[in-house]
Order: C-alpha cells, then structure tokens, then sequence
C-alpha cells in the first residue's frame, strides 16, 4: 500500500535532485531514481475477479458497483486504481484459466473474487468448485491478499445441493484463513424494486447499496492503521 502520495514522492524527488547536483555531485540521483519506482508501485491496487454481476451486466458500465467503489476509495486512498477483471457468464473454470495471466499483468495488492453463480446454475459439483476457488486464493495469496464473497443460488436447485454450494465458500475461507464478505444482493435478491427483469441481476440503483456492504471488508483488507484486518465472515 502506498506510504505517500504521488505529490508527496514528487516533491521528495526533486529535493533529493537538489542536492545530488549542490552536494553529492551526482551520487544522490540514483538514489533518488530508485526511489521513485518503489514509491509508484506501492499505491493500493484493488482487482475484481467476477462474473456479471462485477461486469455490470445491463446496466452502464460506469454505474456499476466496481466503478463506484473506486470513488469511495479515494478518501482514504487517494491512489487507488480498481481493475474490474468481470465477464459477463464467466465461471470458476474460466476465472481460474485467465488469473495467472491477470495477476502478471495487473500485479495487485487485494482480489476480491466473486465468481461461482454461473458454476451453480449449470450444476458443478461443489467438489470442482471447491477446487477452482482454493486454487485461485492460493495464486492470489502468494503474492497479494484475496477477499472472498459469499456466492448464492436459487433454493429450487434443491436444499442438499444448495447447501453443499454455499458451505464451500465458508469451507475455503476457513482453510485460507481470509475474510468472506456477505452475498452483495443479500437483503434485496427477491426485490424486483432492486433486479432486473431477469430476478438475477441488479438494477442501477442496486449499485450503491452493493458498494455500502462491500466497503467495510475492502477497507479492513486494505487498513494501514491495523497490523491485521480483523477477520469478518458472512452469517
């Protein structure tokens, strides 16, 4: 996470030039271009890996939840960038396939993974999905940190299947000790005020609400006031 402002290193930078040219007679400058790329690469850089319901999926790109929850980072992290890594219809299968390549490219501080409703609705088994997930937080957690959401299905897939579904994600959050945000359509997935016709995407002013149940695990993700962000786990 970023220590300073990109002003802030700016500012330092040509005071270390100052006195490379007044003092040191050159010595200083490739300290001070050392130092610049060091600051640069430290600010929070916040992935989603997600399916349609990351992607905006109906609605305006830039009315989605991805691209508001930027805007609310800047408060209190004036340098992050979100990297909205969703595709409409995506997988866990598929997610996993494109997230080495992503991690390479894209080199962020914290994953949010939301993927797994397409999985359910075509009925992997919660063995695969368990498998994929547990993969995928074990490339991310090798260099960076993953915050896993809580993923649902409709109840008429039948109760076991359901059930054995939705536990994998407690199942792997448990075994990688990260934190599980809550299912972020929770409290309005019936709400036709809040879904689309569809009754499985959100609408645009679903957004904001998405954005205020996510933010406080983000947040504690990326806290440089904590040595660690307390644990938080979706009921």
């Amino acid at each position: 996470m970023r220590l300073f402002s990109n002003a802030t290193c700016l500012r330092i930078l040509s005071v270390l030039i100052m006195l490379n040219y007044k003092i040191l007679g050159g010595r200083l400058l490739f300290l001070a271009l050392l130092w610049l790329p060091v600051a640069s690469i430290a600010q929070p850089k916040v992935m989603v890996l997600g399916d349609s319901l990351s992607a905006g999926y109906g609605i305006n790109y830039q009315s989605g939840w991805v691209n508001l929850l930027e805007q609310q980072l800047k408060p209190k992290f004036p340098d992050a960038v979100m990297v909205n890594a969703s595709i409409s219809g995506d997988t866990s299968t598929g997610a996993l396939a494109r997230l080495p390549q992503l991690l390479r490219t894209h080199k962020p501080d914290l994953v949010i993974i939301e993927i797994g409703g397409n999985d359910g609705l075509r009925g992997l088994t919660p063995k695969r999905l368990k498998q994929n997930i547990s993969t995928m937080v074990e490339l991310i957690e090798a260099n960076s940190k993953a915050l896993l959401i809580q993923m649902r299905i409709p109840l008429n897939y039948g109760k076991k299947y359901t059930e054995k579904f939705e536990g994998v994600y407690t199942e792997v959050s448990e075994d990688f000790d990260i934190t599980l945000a809550p299912f972020i359509l929770e409290e309005f997935v019936t709400d036709p005020e809040y879904m689309q016709a569809d009754r499985i995407h959100p609408k645009v002013n679903a957004q904001p609400l998405i954005v205020e149940k996510i933010l406080p695990f983000i947040l504690g993700e990326l806290s440089v006031e904590k040595p660690e962000a307390e644990k938080q786990t979706a009921d």
